[in-house]
């Protein structure tokens, strides 16, 4: 048991600093890492390959501090404030989800899609707070145009992504034990 939490400490370790790397392949241009979501990638691995409190952890840290380090996601509130609520769902429901349904490739593209949702209207929720819950503020249009239209392209990645790198995981795994 204590070998496993060492192993998923170590790992969580490795994908928040994945989520400091990545973002820099979108040359920190603010309107690449919103429609390329390069902090999304880590989070989710983080929740399929450690489970679901690790991924929440890792997504909650994340974008908090980036923020607060390099400036990006910004500003702190309630942009990364709202993403870091948004990765924690990722992160929690992804590898929560990949733990409960049995392990065929089509319930990992489950847990994914519905991850991936919900994940997004949690952010939306905590956007519609931080605003005081004024729909004139943050419309549904608002939400619509930043969670899917601008996101699409990381979407894709992650759909293609995901599923793939979680198998090799997976699969490296049980040839090691």
């Amino acid at each position: 048991m204590k070998r496993n939490n060492i192993h998923n400490l170590s790992l969580s370790a490795m994908f928040l600093a994945l989520t400091f790397l990545l973002p820099l392949l979108t040359g920190q241009i603010p309107q690449l890492g919103e429609r390329f979501c390069p902090m999304h990638l880590p989070v989710f691995l983080c929740g399929y390959l450690c489970s679901g409190p690790w991924g929440l952890a890792v997504g909650f840290i994340a974008p908090l501090l980036r923020s607060v380090t390099v400036g990006v996601p910004a500003p702190f509130f309630p942009k990364a404030f709202s993403i870091a609520f948004e990765l924690a769902a990722y992160g929690f429901i992804s590898g929560s989800l990949y733990r409960l349904l049995p392990k065929k490739k089509s319930n990992l593209y489950l847990s994914l899609v519905v991850s991936m949702v919900l994940g997004r209207l949690v952010r939306g929720f905590v956007q519609l707070c931080c605003v005081g819950l004024d729909v004139t503020e943050y419309t549904f249009s608002a939400f619509w145009t930043v969670s899917v239209v601008n996101a699409l392209p990381g979407i894709i990645i992650q759909l293609l992504l995901i599923p793939v790198l979680v198998t090799a995981a997976e699969k490296y795994k049980s040839k090691d034990r």
